[in-house]
């Protein structure tokens, strides 16, 4: 299938999405939009609804195994609104904090494997590419877990537990 690509907003901010219809390719941030379709659980999570995207079809996440993917595994199952620090990651995925900070820097699919849900031990760590979106996506996520208390995201398919392993 094609990769093709489009954008949505996200505050201040555009979110670039190549997807060839069934798997997200890549997700980058932007200060400007191009034209194209994005898969509408982006551009609902993006306009602030409680949506699931770790239901989406990632190329960061294969049958091979390597550190990276196991990392991004890890990260998935960090619930919508919560958190996780570099080295409680490191743990479950059987590596180093600093592996985790260079996995979530070549994140190819950010929101879809939502690495700005992992901190650092003493404060938000780092985002590309800038701290600002990480900054709004957690308030967002917070603001709306608040507005839901009690509730669970909404899936895009059939529910994982959404609970870090």
């Amino acid at each position: 299938m094609e990769v093709t690509g489009g954008s949505c907003r996200l505050g201040l901010w555009f979110v670039h999405v190549w997807s060839d219809g069934k798997t997200i390719h890549r997700v980058r941030f932007s200060t400007t939009g191009i034209d194209g379709d994005v898969p509408e659980p982006i551009r609902r999570y993006c306009a602030g609804h409680l949506i699931d995207l770790t239901t989406l079809s990632t190329i960061a996440i294969g049958t091979e195994d390597s550190v990276y993917r196991r990392i991004y595994r890890v990260v998935q199952q960090i619930p919508y609104g919560s958190t996780a620090t570099y080295g409680e990651i490191a743990q479950i995925a059987g590596t180093g904090p600093r592996v985790v900070g260079q996995a979530m820097a070549r994140n190819p699919t950010p929101l879809v494997i939502p690495c700005h849900r992992v901190v650092a031990a003493g404060g938000i760590g780092g985002f590309s590419p800038d701290i600002s979106i990480k900054e709004f996506l957690l308030g967002m996520e917070k603001k709306g877990r608040q507005k839901m208390a009690g509730k669970t995201p909404a899936k895009n398919t059939s529910g994982k537990n959404n609970q870090v392993p």
